[in-house]
């Protein structure tokens, strides 16, 4: 979630939303929830690759807005009854289950115990999760069907080890003070004081409180239940949100990756296999912006950010700007339209997108006011992608 005073509305293409999903006319405080659809890839480079069914699966990536951040003052566009817990977790749920995704990257999940869980279990769903740390009530929860993979392996991401390095370079280099991380706008009070804990305040030019976003990710080893498939990992995150942290949020795409590739060397040595790659999240950024290019590329990082771990960032590429273009917006409302959720995967892997999920177009019905509302539980809309197996 991006919570920022201003519009932003990035010129990237985007296919037509279905017309068959919603009606104008049809408009009223007691429609449903929108249910996109898969859309194949259309390019012969991507589909002549084309194999049956029974070797491919499904991703989606949705940021279910944490109710704990719902509050009036945030999200006065949208209508009361559309914020109340019982009628978001219902519709949230009724999205999910249409959706039938093989895996849900699920972002901002605080109910999990009470209710997704018990819930998607239900549905033929087993899960991992990883709350944020701190006083921080929500995290990232990894769904999957038990009838489409089988977990192998799990591990944690708590982007707060990042002041670890911090200290450990203080350390060695007799600096007792740390290594200073330049503070760009730090002297301008931070927006959204409501979804503050108290952890957060202090001085952000001290790297340490600079870095201690309490934002999480977790990352899994999934085995298909397809035949002659490698493994494949699949990583789920949320970086932090604030604009003006922007170089916090470039250390912490940099630990991600970091992550990944040791998590990667991990499993390939103990399964004898070159697993794929997937990471799916809300990474709090643009396209265009350092964050994007560096996840996509693995380059753009400045000298000033802390060093996470010895590694070379693993090649990355977008799902949507492989197979259509980034869309205009993936969150919506009307202090901020723009693009901050990505699914990536590594190309020179053994999997390839040939079908990505529809996302509506800005003038349509369903989105025009802002999200949430009667038609869209989360201020942000599930991103997919359906993916062939190419072994």
């Amino acid at each position: 979630m991006w919570r920022a005073s201003y519009f932003f509305f990035p010129r990237f293409s985007s296919p037509s939303y279905s017309s068959s999903t919603i009606c104008l006319c049809k408009m009223s405080c007691k429609a449903g929830p929108v249910i996109p659809k898969f859309i194949p890839v259309e390019t012969s480079e991507i589909t002549s690759i084309s194999k049956p069914d029974g070797m491919r699966f499904s991703l989606v990536s949705y940021n279910v807005l944490a109710q704990a951040y719902v509050k009036s003052a945030l999200f006065p566009h949208s209508p009361s009854s559309c914020l109340k817990w019982k009628a978001r977790s219902q519709a949230t749920l009724t999205v999910l289950k249409n959706l039938g995704a093989d895996f849900l990257c699920l972002q901002e999940v605080d109910e999990y115990d009470s209710f997704y869980m018990m819930n998607m279990e239900n549905l033929g769903y087993s899960s991992i999760y990883v709350q944020r740390s701190g006083q921080k009530r929500d995290g990232c929860a990894i769904f999957y069907k038990r009838t489409s993979a089988e977990l192998v392996l799990e591990q944690a991401i708590d982007y707060n080890d990042l002041i670890n390095s911090i200290e450990d370079t203080a350390a060695s280099s007799g600096d007792k003070d740390g290594v200073s991380i330049p503070s760009g706008n730090a002297d301008n009070e931070l927006k959204d004081d409501l979804c503050k804990a108290p952890g957060d305040h202090g001085d952000l030019n001290d790297p340490r409180v600079r870095l201690k976003r309490d934002c999480v990710g977790v990352m899994a080893v999934f085995k298909l239940k397809v035949p002659s498939c490698d493994p494949i990992i699949i990583a789920n995150t949320h970086l932090y949100w604030d604009p003006e942290l922007a170089d916090v949020k470039l250390a912490q795409a940099k630990y991600l990756l970091s992550c990944l590739a040791q998590f990667k060397q991990l499993v390939s040595s103990q399964l004898d296999c070159t697993p794929s790659i997937i990471v799916a999240g809300d990474f709090n950024s643009v396209p265009g912006d350092q964050v994007y290019q560096y996840l996509v590329s693995g380059s753009s990082l400045p000298e000033h950010l802390p060093e996470s771990r010895d590694d070379q960032p693993l090649p990355l590429s977008s799902v949507y700007a492989y197979t259509r273009g980034e869309p205009h917006f993936t969150n919506c409302t009307p202090g901020f339209t723009g693009t901050l959720d990505y699914i990536l995967f590594s190309p020179t892997g053994d999997v390839k997108p040939v079908s990505f999920l529809e996302l509506p177009e800005s003038e349509s019905p369903d989105v025009i006011g802002g999200l949430p509302n009667h038609y869209h539980p989360s201020d942000h809309l599930p991103i997919g992608a359906e993916f062939e197996v190419l072994q």
